[in-house]
């Protein structure tokens, strides 16, 4: 029969691995190029939390001589380093561009809640010249009318709906629709700008929230019909109810795009929930990262901001890009 102390150090040992197995196991997961199921969809979010935490492991094991679970922590928190710590160091000076500036601004209206002289108090402030807009309703459109939204960005292409379906892209340069990506009652507007000569297409990016199972296939579908980078000059913006840390954002990202607030050092600036919410009444919901704004490795970023609006549970996100010429 083993003494105390025996069976004190090893219970020590059994905590220890069993601490460093979790964050093992999330990191696994995470390198795995496909979102594993739907409870890790919702978990991955948290990436950021987890690799802060990732010195504890390491630093128990070393407190209490376990060698080889130091080692094995130590990896961990290394490859969780490489993975999230590049989010805060951006690309210093920006690349690409050459041709025209645009200032783009990307709202989650929350059903059309945002009062329309609040949206039109942004806009002049940041200077925008083209907004996409998601959960755009037929009274958000009417109220951001009569706030005086058209003098200053005229050009309008909407898909407005009732509830958190609808979109529309906003424009101070001419503007069309040019598509409609339509899934689980969610619309992703796609118009093109004609801005000084130079051709971009936006797209209002809002798939379905994966907030219970059955939205998962409908949020993977909204991000898979999103298009790949290459060819026309593209800007994806908006709602993508997904972090870098989902791996279809991953692999949109390795088609060819960019997130802005990455090549800014601003990639860890959370944009949900920005009031305070719960998970099923309980536990609150620290906050993450799922409004963006891409564009292609031919684009420059020059700025990146979040800012707060009344009645919705979003920050708007900000991007002051440089499109490449023509």
């Amino acid at each position: 029969m083993p003494t105390a102390p025996k069976a004190r150090r090893r219970w020590v040992t059994v905590v220890i691995w069993v601490i460093t197995a979790v964050f093992v196991g999330w990191t696994v997961l995470r390198l795995i190029p496909a979102d594993v199921g739907f409870l890790w969809v919702q978990l991955v979010a948290f990436t950021p939390y987890v690799a802060s935490l990732a010195f504890l492991p390491v630093g128990l094991a070393l407190l209490t001589r376990r060698w080889a679970a130091a080692s094995v922590a130590l990896v961990v928190c290394l490859v969780l380093a490489v993975l999230v710590v590049p989010r805060m160091l951006g690309e210093g000076a920006a690349s690409g561009g050459g041709g025209p500036r645009l200032r783009i601004l990307s709202v989650n209206l929350l059903v059309g809640g945002v009062p329309g002289d609040e949206v039109v108090r942004l806009v002049r402030e940041v200077r925008a010249d083209v907004v996409a807009f998601q959960e755009l309703t037929p009274a958000a459109v009417a109220a951001m009318e009569q706030a005086g939204v058209g003098a200053l960005l005229p050009h309008q292409v909407t898909e407005a709906r009732p509830g958190t379906g609808g979109s529309g892209i906003y424009s101070r340069f001419p503007a069309a629709k040019v598509g409609l990506l339509d899934f689980g009652g969610f619309g992703q507007l796609v118009g093109r700008l004609e801005v000084e000569g130079t051709s971009v297409e936006v797209v209002s990016v809002h798939p379905c929230a994966p907030y219970v199972a059955t939205s998962h296939r409908c949020w993977g579908d909204g991000l898979d019909a999103l298009p790949r980078a290459g060819g026309t000059t593209r800007i994806l913006a908006g709602d993508f109810n997904a972090t870098l840390d989902h791996a279809r954002v991953r692999d949109l990202l390795d088609s060819g795009y960019r997130d802005a607030a990455d090549l800014t050092g601003d990639g860890l600036r959370t944009t949900w929930p920005a009031i305070p919410r719960e998970f099923q009444g309980v536990l609150p919901i620290p906050p993450v990262t799922l409004d963006h704004v891409f564009v292609d490795d031919r684009t420059a970023v020059h700025a990146f901001a979040v800012h707060l609006l009344p009645d919705t549970d979003h920050k708007a996100v900000f991007a002051d890009v440089e499109l490449p010429p023509g």
